[in-house]
């Protein structure tokens, strides 16, 4: 059975790339506190290079982690900056304008946070808190298709 948050390859592989652009924005702050640990920038570049074709493998809910990596780095972007109540906002603005319209339409296509209780979107991590404010936001922006 295909969850109802599955894309298709087109769509995982434009996903995959703005989740890279939101998670790369917030990069320095990684590395500032683990400068020796190489696994995110790591991580960054495969995302990018599955999104250009260069990698296969993906996982199905590749929108919902899109989502995961964009409110995560939100929320990196918030407490970065304690104190400033409007950087949550701003780095969201940021990532809902480098959505490309593709990105826009496939996000559009996956359930709503907790509409669906399989997958990533479903109770968990991303259902609460800032995470949760932030995808919500997000869905809300682009709307369904």
């Amino acid at each position: 059975m295909i969850s109802p948050q599955t894309l298709d390859d087109a769509d995982r592989r434009a996903a995959a790339a703005w989740a890279a652009d939101c998670a790369e924005r917030v990069l320095p702050l990684f590395e500032a506190e683990a400068p020796d640990d190489p696994r995110a920038r790591e991580a960054i570049g495969r995302a990018r290079a599955y999104a250009r074709g260069e990698l296969t493998a993906a996982v199905a809910h590749v929108g919902a982690h899109a989502l995961g990596a964009a409110a995560y780095a939100a929320r990196a972007a918030s407490l970065a900056v304690p104190g400033d109540p409007h950087v949550l906002d701003d780095e969201v603005n940021w990532q809902l304008e480098r959505m490309s319209p593709d990105v826009r339409a496939a996000l559009g296509r996956i359930p709503r946070l907790g509409e669906d209780r399989s997958g990533p979107l479903g109770p968990g991590l991303l259902a609460s808190g800032v995470l949760a404010t932030v995808i919500r936001t997000l869905q809300e922006a682009v709307g369904r298709s």
